[in-house]
């Protein structure tokens, strides 16, 4: 099930979950992992884009591997909430991702997710191939890391 409101996913996971986040652009997809406690998010690999189905059948692959339990797609919103062509092209990307797995499927405001990441890489002082070669998972990282903190804040209320 697709659920548009956070707090929906949140309800939907059983506990002690691992949950896959995902940065989708147009040619990549950045993928980043939680561990079982929802603590940690961990930037896991970028897969180049080709079609939808060997796209679908790599992350399916990686939700047997690691054992997910709920799938988040950063929603690229503009700066001023509002969505357009990109927001559309991931809904579409989450409904037919819902034909092939029964996990929650949730989505996570990602605006600025890719500047903290290109920012954090930075720091870290990562040339500039090596940045073009991590930054969309490092940005699922952020999406993730994002949606596993307000979690944490829901539960503890």
């Amino acid at each position: 099930m697709i659920h548009d409101i956070f707090e929906g996913f949140a309800a939907a996971l059983p506990p002690m979950h691992a949950l896959m986040g995902l940065d989708l652009g147009t040619k990549t997809i950045g993928v980043a992992v939680s561990d079982r406690i929802g603590a940690v998010a961990t930037p896991l690999e970028t897969v180049k884009r080709k079609k939808f189905t060997q796209d679908a059948a790599r992350l399916l692959e990686i939700i047997r591997e690691r054992d997910i339990n709920g799938i988040l797609l950063g929603l690229p919103r503009n700066m001023d909430g509002s969505e357009g062509p990109r927001c559309q092209s991931t809904r579409a990307f989450a409904r037919n991702l819902m034909q092939l797995t029964d996990l929650p499927i949730g989505f996570w405001d990602e605006r600025l997710s890719t500047v903290a990441a290109e920012k954090a890489l930075l720091e870290a002082d990562t040339t500039r191939r090596r940045r073009a070669e991590v930054i969309d998972h490092v940005a699922a990282s952020y999406i993730l890391q994002g949606a596993l903190d307000r979690m944490r804040h829901l539960k503890n209320g």
